[in-house]
């Protein structure tokens, strides 16, 4: 096959990279049996499927046999059908109170009609307009069920960036938040701050309204992105595949410095690929900086991303001035090509301003930059090794996890959370091997494929390696962004090499599945899990709320110092978190709660919630590993302990007279 494909294509980089691929996903297939991690059991059988699926779309050569499409009537009537269905997604959720299972299952359905809409219209009756309106109406409305429907926030980090808003707003300052490592990067909070005294609402309230808003909005962003390289309608479905992603989703939810961080760094790129592909002037460079300016002063890693992406964008720069590989003969049918844009000068203010603000940051007892850097240089001496897996899904010991996994669920749910990730992964890698051919490369592509390769070593490598002191988690939302684009041009790809039969099968596929795996993963439903039995709940109810304070108040709201060892308070994990950072308890007075396996805890100070008994909740074992489990009542207050307040849904206990 490949001297077949060499007399067609003699030497195409494209051709070269695809059979390279497809040798390195076999090589890496024998991983899986050093080591147990998701990845290491996928990512090869994507790349490989990817790679055979581009060789033969070039074997087969251009499909001349127009695909079929949806007849007109039902074309027409399918954006109403959309809009009916998020309307009953709102009466769903007020109904029940929450976003439950059917919400979820009724969202996949949703998904699955407007991405089939942008592939399966025919030209004439292709609407961008209406299409983009159906991906941002269904945008608000599963991001904003989820907020109407929790009576806090939704997440772990929200509570302490409010309690940090507050802090401004009481200081009518910065300073009111100059211990803390925000206070060099305070965009966000002066933004929730600024909106709740213009509109004169509730801290809570003026996230939803600055922030909340910005971000199901943003997508647009992905759109105009795309669309200076490919036409409408595939711009569209870059579009879809990025507001449908789970992580982008999660922070339309979470409402923290990393939503607003993604929403500028969605500016910044749109405005790097814009003065690639224009005769940009001043003012369009301007914006490239300003937008650059406004990340680094939201969020340190949206700003340790935003500067991977412009050193890719330098990258790709010198690949074409150096032009080692002859890519000089550009097929403008395909990209309209201009010289390499000079970003010498933006790479090097960004970076140096970057170092400027960390050197003043605060953290810890040095600066921000400082403490990195140690951070970083004591994970590779003591911990960094080949397959050395530290992921959210290679932590456990083989033996221990074969042990623990019971049942199919408990071996699906895993690979259920991956599987919209590795679809969009999988069209990614097709796309990028289109973008190599001589004849279509130029620098705004290469930026989108070096950009994506290197979050790609953060998310997926380096954790192969022990290190995950970059928050690879943080990064996934960022990465679909590239990751969506070229996605699209891979899809657009297939549906222009392969033959009819293969590409309704593929896209069919995509269809049917990326939607719904998107959406059934746990960053998509964190507030309420699909899979409850095995995903915590990162949000809490008004007696659970309600709990905290009082706790707070019986407590006398005591410092750390005047906290003893005996006097701690243990819960679950993320229950005691909320304590902290709500300022109820002090940070060194709580902990997780040890439960060992069939027993009872011996804390002298414990507070049950009903949730420990029916959802996915951590404790401890008996080696100090945490690990999620359900318990009964007298396993965590037990008899001998007095119950010192209860709302009917929260307890707290402490050792009575007679215990110990």
């Amino acid at each position: 096959m490949y001297s077949r494909l060499s007399e067609l294509r003699p030497l195409r980089l494209d051709t070269v990279a695809a059979i390279v691929g497809l040798a390195l996903a076999l090589a890496l297939l024998p991983l899986r049996f050093f080591a147990s991690q998701l990845y290491l059991e996928t990512v090869p059988l994507i790349l490989g499927t990817a790679c055979v699926l581009y060789l033969v779309s070039l074997y087969q050569g251009t499909n001349s046999t127009s695909l079929p499409t949806l007849p007109s009537r039902v074309a027409m009537a399918l954006p109403s059908i959309v809009l009916a269905g998020l309307s009953a997604l709102v009466v769903l959720t007020v109904i029940q109170g929450a976003r439950t299972p059917l919400f979820f299952g009724v969202a996949s359905v949703l998904g699955t009609l407007v991405i089939g809409q942008i592939l399966f219209v025919n030209d004439r009756e292709l609407h961008p307009g209406i299409l983009l309106l159906q991906i941002i109406a269904f945008a608000f409305v599963f991001r904003f069920t989820a907020l109407y429907a929790t009576p806090g926030y939704i997440g772990i980090d929200i509570w302490t960036h409010t309690e940090l808003t507050q802090a401004i707003l009481d200081d009518r300052s910065v300073g009111g938040i100059s211990h803390d490592k925000h206070y060099a990067s305070p965009f966000y909070h002066l933004l929730v701050a600024s909106s709740s005294v213009l509109y004169d609402v509730s801290l809570r309230t003026a996230l939803y309204l600055s922030v909340g808003i910005a971000m199901p909005l943003s997508v647009l962003l992905v759109y105009a992105t795309a669309n200076l390289l490919v036409s409408a309608r595939w711009a569209t479905l870059a579009t879809a595949l990025f507001a449908l992603a789970s992580h982008v989703s999660m922070w339309g939810m979470h409402l923290i410095p990393t939503s607003l961080g993604l929403v500028f760094f969605l500016a910044m790129l749109y405005s790097l690929l814009r003065v690639m592909r224009i005769e940009y002037t001043t003012r369009d460079f301007a914006l490239l900086v300003l937008f650059s300016i406004a990340v680094i002063l939201t969020h340190q890693v949206s700003t340790f991303i935003m500067l991977v992406l412009l050193l890719a964008a330098f990258l790709a720069q010198l690949v074409f001035e150096i032009d080692p590989l002859g890519l000089t003969r550009v097929d403008t049918s395909v990209f309209r090509s201009k010289k390499p844009v000079n970003l010498i000068g933006l790479v090097v203010f960004n970076f140096g301003l970057t170092i400027f603000v960390w050197s003043l940051t605060p953290y810890g007892n040095q600066s921000f930059l400082a403490t990195v850097m140690s951070f970083f240089s004591q994970t590779v001496e003591e911990s960094a090794g080949f397959l050395n897996i530290a992921s959210d899904t290679g932590d456990a010991d083989p033996d221990e996890a074969a042990q623990a996994t019971t049942t199919l669920l408990d071996q699906l749910v895993p690979y259920v959370d991956a599987l919209g990730f590795l679809f969009l992964l999988g069209v990614t890698f097709v796309g990028c091997l289109y973008v190599v051919h001589r004849r279509r490369a130029e620098q705004s592509v290469f930026t989108l494929l070096l950009a994506a390769a290197f979050m790609l070593v953060f998310v997926l490598g380096l954790p192969m390696f022990g290190i995950r002191n970059f928050i690879p988690t943080r990064w996934f939302a960022f990465l679909f962004a590239p990751m969506a684009i070229l996605g699209a041009i891979g899809l657009r790809t297939m549906v222009q090499g392969l033959e009819p039969r293969i590409v309704v099968s593929v896209l069919l596929i995509f269809v049917l599945v990326y939607p719904g795996a998107m959406i059934l993963a746990v960053e998509s439903n964190s507030e309420n899990p699909v899979f409850d039995d095995h995903h915590e709940q990162l949000a809490y109810n008004e007696a659970e709320l309600a709990a905290v304070d009082s706790i707070g108040e019986l407590t006398g709201s005591q410092t750390g110092s005047e906290i003893r060892e005996d006097q701690r308070i243990h819960t679950d994990h993320p229950y005691q978190t909320l304590f902290w950072r709500t300022g109820a308890y002090p940070r060194s007075g709580i902990g997780t709660a040890t439960v060992p396996d069939d027993g009872v805890a011996d804390h002298e100070y414990t507070v049950y919630r009903s949730t420990q008994s029916t959802d996915a909740v951590y404790f401890t074992d008996a080696d100090g590993n945490g690990r999620i489990e359900q318990i009964d009542q007298p396993q965590l207050c037990r008899p001998d302990q007095a119950t010192v307040y209860t709302n009917g849904d929260v307890t707290m206990c402490a050792a009575g007279p007679g215990s110990g």
